[in-house]
């Protein structure tokens, strides 16, 4: 079993000693912090295109990512900890969300969502104004493929990107694995 695997399966981090008169709760600090910004992850959209549908469905009753700790989409970059990609970056766009992802805080995770957000899309060749892909302008830790992704999709990569932060991964583990 992997070090992810075991680590997620364990609802909070740590081991429970038995003494006299009650449990004992032994950790690490950094495992703590980790627990605690895994469950509080506030994402910010950025949905310029059709996957933007998929994205607000995912915080509709059906899927409901806020028991997963996702808790509320964010309006202000000052607030996200996540930033959500979803539909076509044109140039004009590009400088806008530049400046979104400068002003989030740290530590600040980026999902491309779609095609148009990994690499331009269906508008790759034939339209001038349209970015390459979010990578271009900013650094992108998960990549969700499909045109457009399934809402399933999205929440299995908030997921997983749980668990890497719970883990103890650093940015560019997370961008690797």
């Amino acid at each position: 079993m992997s070090q992810l695997e075991n680590k997620s399966q364990n609802s909070f981090p740590g081991e429970v000693h038995p003494v006299p008169g009650g449990d004992v709760v032994l950790t690490r600090l950094d495992d703590v912090i980790n627990w605690a910004r895994s469950n509080s992850l506030w994402p910010l959209t950025f949905a310029t295109s059709c996957c933007g549908i998929e994205l607000m469905s995912v915080a509709s009753s059906k899927y409901d990512f806020s028991r997963f700790g996702f808790e509320v989409a964010r309006a202000s970059a000052r607030q996200a900890d996540v930033i959500i990609i979803a539909g076509t970056i044109v140039n004009k766009m590009a400088p806008v969300l530049k400046r979104l992802y400068d002003q989030m805080p740290d530590p600040k995770y980026v999902i491309a969502m779609g095609a148009c957000a990994i690499s331009g899309g269906p508008f790759f060749y034939n339209t001038y104004s349209v970015v390459k892909g979010a990578d271009h302008v900013i650094p992108v830790d998960v990549y969700i493929a499909g045109c457009p992704p399934r809402p399933e999709a999205l929440l299995n990569s908030l997921i997983t990107l749980q668990q890497k932060i719970k883990s103890g991964y650093t940015r560019e583990q997370i961008k690797a694995g």
